[in-house]
């Protein structure tokens, strides 16, 4: 039995955070239209993930200042993208000084992003902050706690957050239909290419530190901090860079094991991409993640979803939209963030741990 994608989407709206990604586009717009849009700017543009300004410049809840990209390699690279092209180009120290500035994108390479953070944090500046969060927990946690003292929004760029099928599994969960958990499998891979392996080599924590963490948060989503997590890096290709390229995690609860998996050399591996939850009532399986559909088994029927196994269709999702429409509630005040700074805080704690690095927090 395929779920209609109306059904789907209807059900969908159960959740606040999808609510939001909804809302942009039919009659809050509207009423979002008629008021100031938020000021926001961009740190960087060295992450994988950068070209997300495009949502934003796209999106009539935010007015795009400018952008920081202090190497001249990259910024004249960015500014032939669509992303980037026209915008103003200006100092860290000049961007934070722009009147009415809200909110900052950190979007630059991974070894700095925490250090750009800190700075927008310490300005009173709102971030969204790409991931994964740095390679400093202590730092890391500093700055959690400094936008916590300060009722600032760190909003990490974990892409699947606002996928409608995570969406849904949220609400099965939330609607105890799954019961009791007690098994999560998960998987995150794709073949990078010898130059991409390059430069993720500089970080020892290989795919998981950074491809693992996207789905890490998505398992803690859904069963909390681990007991423990094991590490069991492994390397494949054995070439010149120090990519650790196949990498899986074990992670620990009272009732419940989940197992994580990440590689750089899995062919087709955005298909393979999965996220199962399995509990004593009923299993959903979400693959692929990137345009997701799902399988979905229950004992029981639950309101239109029948006993047994049936397969549940979903529009095409594009990435970032539902971050930058829950980003601009959350700033205004019409909602409460979905993600704790305890949340991130356990995600960054899990990644380190899980990458096989060290995790002491000061």
């Amino acid at each position: 039995m395929k779920q209609t994608t109306r059904r789907c989407m209807l059900q969908q709206l159960a959740s606040t955070t999808l609510a939001a990604t909804m809302l942009s586009n039919t009659t809050r717009g509207d009423e979002r239209g008629r008021k100031s849009p938020i000021r926001i700017g961009q740190i960087g543009v060295g992450h994988a993930h950068a070209s997300k300004l495009s949502v934003y410049r796209s999106s009539p809840d935010y007015e795009v200042v400018g952008l920081v990209e202090p190497n001249t390699e990259l910024l004249t690279q960015a500014q032939q993208q669509d992303a980037y092209r026209d915008l103003p180009i200006m100092t860290r120290e000049q961007l934070l000084n722009v009147p009415g500035l809200q909110a900052v994108l950190v979007e630059t390479e991974v070894r700095d992003l925490l250090d750009n953070a800190e700075v927008c944090v310490k300005a009173g500046k709102h971030i969204h902050l790409d991931k994964p969060a740095g390679e400093s927990l202590s730092q890391y946690a500093r700055i959690l706690k400094l936008a916590s003292d300060q009722k600032t929004m760190v909003q990490m760029g974990y892409m699947y957050r606002y996928n409608p099928a995570v969406q849904l599994l949220r609400e099965f969960l939330q609607r105890g239909w799954l019961g009791e958990i007690f098994e999560v499998h998960t998987v995150m891979s794709k073949v990078i290419d010898p130059k991409s392996r390059q430069k993720l080599g500089e970080y020892p924590g290989g795919t998981m530190f950074e491809l693992g963490c996207h789905i890490i948060d998505l398992v803690l989503g859904v069963l909390g901090a681990p007991e423990q997590v094991t590490a069991y890096p492994r390397r494949v290709i054995q070439s010149d860079d120090q990519l650790v390229d196949n990498m899986l995690a074990v992670l620990e609860y009272p009732k419940a094991t989940a197992t994580v998996r990440s590689s750089a050399v899995e062919v087709e591996g955005f298909a393979r991409r999965h996220f199962v939850v399995c509990g004593t009532e009923g299993t959903f399986h979400i693959q692929p993640l990137d345009n997701p559909s799902a399988k979905v088994a229950l004992s029981t029927a639950r309101d239109d979803y029948k006993r047994g196994y049936q397969e549940v269709t979903f529009p095409r999702y594009a990435r970032y939209v539902g971050d930058a429409a829950d980003m601009a509630m959350i700033i205004r005040g019409e909602k409460e963030s979905d993600f704790s700074y305890r949340h991130d805080l356990d995600v960054q704690t899990t990644v380190l741990k899980a990458s096989g690095l060290p995790a002491a927090s000061e």
